[in-house]
C-alpha cells in the first residue's frame, strides 16, 4: 500500500520526536532520581550522625540519662522516624525507644513501594540498623543503634518533589507531542504541497497539454530547482513541438508542390497535350533533384542525434584543412558574384574529427553565401588568444534579426519562415554545427545585425584539441 510524502514525513517527524522525548525523559528522570535520592540518603546520615553527638553529650557516666534526656532522645526517634536502642558496655539496654515510631514509616514504605521502587537507593521498607559507638570524654562507654526502614528519608517534602518532578515529566511529554504533532504536519505540507503541484503539472505534460506550467513559491532550494526544471522543461517541448508541427507542414507543402507539378506534366504528357521535349524533361530533372534534397534533409533529421557520438578523432594541420575548404568554395562564391578570404595562422596541429570540421565549415560557409547579398564577401579567421583556438567566420550578408539570434541553434528552427526554393532547408543546419563542436569540448557563439550581416565564433580549448599543449 502506498503512503502519501505527506504521511510519511508527519510520522517520521512525530516517532523521531516521541523517541527523542522519551529518552531524554528516561534518562533525565533517572539521573535525577538518582542524585535526589543520594542527596536525601547523606541528609539522613547526616542527621543520624548529628543524633548520635546529641545522645553523647546527653549521656552522664555516673547517672546515665535522666528522664528528661530520655524524653528528648524520645522526640528525636519520633520527629526522624527511628528506632533508638542504646547499651552499654555490657550490652545491658539503658534506652530503648520502641517501634512504634517506625509504624509511620512502614505505612508510607508500602504505600510508595509501587511507584518509587525505581528510586530509591534502598528498598522501600527493608529494614535497616546503624551502630555508632557511645562517647563520653574521649572514651566508649556503650554502643548506639539506629533502625530504620528504606523510605525514612523519604519525607512528605520529598515524596512531593518526587511527584511533581514526575508529574512534569508526563506534562512535558504530553505538551512535545502536541507541538511536535504540529510542526510535523506544518513541515511536511511545506515540502509535500509544491511536490504535488509540481507533479500535477508535469502530469499535464506529459498528457499533452505542453502549456501547464508549475507555479511554486517554497523557500527551499531543491523545491525550486525542480519547479524551474519541470517549467523549463514543458517550455522546451512546447516549443520543440511548434517547430515539429512547422517542419512538417514546410516539408508537406514543398513535397506537394514539385509533386503537383510533374503530377500535372506527366497528365499532359499521357493525354497527348504536350509533346516530350528535352527542355521539360530537364523540368523533369530539377523537380526530382529538388525532391532527393528535401529526403536528404529528412536523412539529415534522423542522425542529428548521433552528430556527437562515434568521433574518429585524427592529427593533422588545421590551417592547412581550412586551406583547402576555403579553395573548394570559391568557384561557388565567385559565380554569386561574392568574394571568400582568409587570415589563418600557419601550422595548427589538432586532434579532431576531420569529417565532422568539414561538415561545420561546409555548413557556415553555405549559409554564408545562401544568405548572401550582391558582392558579398566572407572572410575565415584561424588565431589563437591564451589557451584558445578560434576560428571566426564573418560575412557582410542579410543578417539575423534580434528576436530570431536565441533560437538559431535549436532545431527545426528557421528565421527564413517563407522557405522559398532559394533558401529552404530543413532548420536542423546550426543545430549539428553546435552539437558538432560541442562534443570537441567547444563553444559557438554567434554575432549579427540584421541587414549588415553576421559573424560565428567557434573556440575550442587548446589542451582538448592538441594534447601536446
Amino acid at each position: 500500500m502506498k503512503i502519501s510524502l505527506m504521511k510519511k514525513l508527519s510520522i517520521g517527524f512525530l516517532v523521531t520526536a516521541l523517541g527523542s522525548i522519551l529518552i531524554a525523559t528516561l534518562v533525565s528522570n533517572y539521573m535525577i532520581g538518582k542524585k535526589f535520592n543520594n542527596y536525601l540518603i547523606d541528609e539522613h546520615k547526616t542527621k543520624i550522625d548529628k543524633i548520635a553527638t546529641i545522645i553523647d553529650g546527653l549521656y552522664d557516666e555516673q547517672t546515665g540519662f535522666s528522664d528528661s534526656n530520655k524524653e528528648e532522645i524520645l522526640r528525636y526517634s519520633s520527629a526522624e522516624e527511628l528506632y533508638i536502642e542504646i547499651k552499654d558496655l555490657n550490652e545491658a539496654v539503658i534506652f530503648n525507644s520502641g517501634s512504634s515510631n517506625l509504624q509511620n514509616t512502614t505505612m508510607m514504605g508500602s504505600m510508595m513501594n509501587s511507584m518509587m521502587d525505581n528510586f530509591s537507593a534502598i528498598k522501600p521498607g527493608e529494614y535497616t540498623e546503624d551502630n555508632y559507638p557511645l562517647i563520653k570524654n574521649n572514651q566508649e562507654m556503650g554502643s548506639i543503634v539506629f533502625g530504620y526502614y528504606g523510605t525514612s528519608f523519604l519525607n512528605t517534602g520529598a515524596l512531593t518533589f518526587k511527584m511533581t518532578l514526575n508529574q512534569s515529566f508526563f506534562v512535558s511529554i504530553f505538551i512535545a507531542l502536541i507541538f511536535g504533532l504540529i510542526i510535523s504536519i506544518f513541515l511536511s505540507k511545506q515540502i509535500s504541497s509544491p511536490l504535488t503541484k509540481v507533479t500535477i503539472t508535469a502530469n499535464r505534460v506529459r498528457n499533452g497539454d505542453l502549456e501547464a506550467r508549475s507555479h511554486v513559491t517554497s523557500k527551499t532550494k531543491e523545491i525550486v530547482d525542480l519547479n524551474v526544471s519541470i517549467n523549463y522543461l514543458a517550455a522546451t517541448l512546447q516549443s520543440q513541438e511548434l517547430l515539429r508541427k512547422r517542419l512538417t507542414s514546410d516539408m508537406a507543402h514543398e513535397l506537394r508542390t514539385p509533386l503537383t507539378n510533374l503530377k500535372s506534366h506527366i497528365e499532359a504528357l499521357l493525354d497527348k497535350v504536350w509533346q516530350p521535349t528535352e527542355e521539360m524533361l530537364k523540368s523533369f530533372y530539377e523537380e526530382i533533384q529538388r525532391l532527393i534534397k528535401l529526403v536528404e534533409g529528412l536523412n539529415d533529421i534522423a542522425k542529428l542525434e548521433q552528430t556527437n557520438l562515434n568521433l574518429n578523432k585524427s592529427q593533422f594541420n588545421l590551417s592547412l584543412e581550412l586551406e583547402k575548404i576555403i579553395t573548394s568554395f570559391e568557384p561557388l562564391y565567385n559565380n554569386s558574384d561574392s568574394k571568400i578570404y582568409s587570415n589563418l595562422i600557419p601550422n595548427v596541429e589538432v586532434l579532431m574529427d576531420k569529417d565532422k570540421l568539414k561538415q561545420v565549415m561546409y555548413n557556415l560557409l553555405s549559409n554564408s553565401l545562401k544568405y548572401s547579398k550582391i558582392n558579398e564577401e566572407v572572410l575565415l579567421t584561424l588565431k589563437s588568444e591564451n589557451d584558445s583556438i578560434i576560428i571566426e567566420v564573418k560575412d557582410n550578408g542579410i543578417g539575423i534579426s534580434e528576436k530570431d539570434l536565441p533560437f538559431i541553434f535549436e532545431r527545426f528552427y528557421r528565421s527564413d519562415k517563407s522557405r522559398d526554393k532559394t533558401t529552404g532547408g530543413t532548420g536542423i543546419g546550426l543545430t549539428i554545427v553546435k552539437s558538432i563542436v560541442e562534443s570537441h569540448k567547444g563553444i559557438i557563439n554567434v554575432d549579427s545585425t540584421l541587414g549588415l550581416g553576421s559573424t560565428f565564433v567557434l573556440t575550442f580549448p587548446k589542451s582538448v584539441l592538441n594534447p601536446d599543449k
